[in-house]
């Protein structure tokens, strides 16, 4: 019988193509999303005081944005990273954990190629003691 999907002469493993394609793009997409270090540089440990300005808590990393004093009036805009979303999750993070107007003292590893940018390593906030931090490759709140 023949194949009303296939063209007359056209391999049978030509109608994987579509699923081999997707299969590698995703493998692209898995790879640039866990290679952390490229963009980050884990020798280089910055840490910063600032107020939040937002917490996206977005996939695959949430992340904060921090205004930091440098001077008098002047303030510079700090992007922060923190692990995926699934596993803050998992330890109780929410959409809600971090708000606007929270002063919190972050320590992280800087952007390679990106100024004010860090992978958080630890964030604490003074103000009720909670503290965040990337222990191995887990995170933890306390």
């Amino acid at each position: 019988m023949i194949d009303p999907r296939r063209s007359p002469g056209e391999a049978p493993w030509a109608l994987l193509r579509p699923a081999f394609v997707a299969a590698v793009l995703a493998a692209g997409g898995a790879e640039a999303h866990h290679s952390i270090s490229a963009v980050y540089d884990s020798e280089q440990q910055v840490t910063v005081e600032g107020v939040v300005t937002s917490f996206e808590f977005v996939n695959p990393h949430p992340f904060l944005v921090i205004a930091v004093s440098t001077g008098a009036d002047d303030r510079e805009s700090w992007r922060l990273e923190m692990d995926n979303r699934f596993e803050l999750v998992g330890i109780g993070v929410t959409g809600d954990t971090l708000k606007a107007g929270d002063v919190v003292i972050v320590t992280g590893s800087a952007g390679r190629k990106t100024p004010r940018s860090l992978y958080i390593r630890r964030l604490d906030r003074p103000a009720d003691g909670f503290r965040y931090e990337q222990v191995g490759s887990r995170p933890r709140i306390n």
